[in-house]
């Protein structure tokens, strides 16, 4: 059995968008049933309930989940509400205590799956299970990761696979908490279009803005549902709390989504993938242009401390020789990219005029 030859069956009992929400970590069994009650009568499609039972925390000393306990109020939201459950598994221990409390669908994280001796040791500890079980993309933009902790899944028998594109970390700060990178998420979408990806909006965007147009940007381009953070009372929460969102909230973001349907043809399909990825360049262009300003900056301030001219015809010349060498290299017309450096050139200047005359 290999990826591309999975049926992935179990999508099919479950209406799409296929929508998992709950509160990023259990607090309180009151914090639990109380979130579940306000979405179930929210009366939206929401059949699965999530909820973080153990925490992996960038520092220690933070909150790091309950534990076990959780598990039990997870069991009587079931049984109260009739929600499926889903929870994170980032060990062995963890695999067991989940199944013993039968746990319907698990999820590995971005942080686990990075580590392919992790991912290794809770396949085996799963091996042969028939739960739904969904792959985080790991932490940093790297596909082949994320393809071989599905193999290492299939290798134990594992075969009701799906994955959730969270998005990747990065260095610099931008407006996303991780970025997209939907090139890599639709990349793997490409090779392993049988397999279920579904958006996490919430670890994507680090707030509460931005996650309805996430979210239908991802259902646009063919992702089957999404996995949101809602919280009875999100400002309290002992967790991100800044992404969680309020089961009144999440039930108006699910009603004003639109799925799109795989039926439209593969030019729509195709087109809506194509504009995503050019939106996604554009703002890393933007990012990139942003950090050489700043850069920019920071030469200005020398010059000025030094009584350097800002105007240096040399490094004019290695800029524009520079430009017509990548037009060579890449076959984009070497006009343009003369007039995207020169730009670029221009607003450097200006910013070090900025700083000379203290403006």
């Amino acid at each position: 059995m290999n990826l591309i030859d999975l049926k992935n069956d179990w999508i099919k009992e479950y209406s799409l968008p296929m929508m998992i929400a709950g509160p990023c970590s259990a607090e309180s069994e009151s914090q639990m049933l109380e979130t579940a009650r306000r979405i179930k009568e929210t009366n939206v499609q929401v059949p699965i309930y999530r909820a973080g039972i153990w925490k992996p925390r960038t520092k220690p000393n933070g909150f790091e989940g309950v534990g076990v306990i959780g598990l039990n109020w997870l069991k009587n939201v079931k049984q109260e509400y009739g929600f499926k459950t889903a929870t994170e598994v980032a060990n062995v221990h963890h695999v067991d205590a989940a199944l013993k409390a039968d746990i319907d669908i698990l999820w590995i994280g971005a942080r686990s799956t990075v580590n392919p001796f992790t991912v290794q040791e809770i396949a085996e500890a799963l091996r042969g299970t028939q739960k739904t079980v969904l792959v985080k993309n790991p932490v940093n933009p790297d596909l082949a990761l994320w393809i071989g902790a599905l193999e290492r899944l299939i290798g134990q028998g594992i075969y009701n696979l799906g994955v959730i594109h969270r998005g990747f970390s990065t260095y610099q700060k931008t407006k996303y908490r991780n970025n997209p990178n939907w090139q890599i998420a639709l990349d793997f979408k490409s090779q392993f279009p049988n397999i279920p990806m579904l958006i996490d909006p919430s670890h994507i965007c680090g707030n509460r803005t931005g996650l309805a147009s996430i979210t239908q940007e991802a259902l646009n381009v063919g992702y089957q549902g999404a996995i949101i953070e809602s919280h009875c009372n999100p400002d309290e929460a002992w967790s991100d709390a800044s992404q969680q969102i309020t089961p009144e909230v999440l039930a108006e973001l699910i009603f004003n989504l639109k799925m799109r349907s795989p039926e439209l043809g593969s030019f729509d399909g195709e087109m809506g993938r194509h504009r995503t990825l050019i939106s996604d360049l554009d703002f890393q262009l933007i990012e990139l242009l942003s950090q050489r300003m700043k850069i920019s900056e920071k030469i200005g301030q020398l010059k000025k401390e030094n009584d350097i001219a800002i105007f240096q015809p040399d490094r004019w010349k290695i800029i524009s020789e520079y430009a017509v060498q990548k037009a060579n290299e890449t076959g984009m017309s070497q006009s343009f990219i003369e007039k995207v450096f020169k730009a670029i050139h221009e607003e450097s200047i200006d910013v070090q005029n900025n700083i000379m005359i203290d403006r």
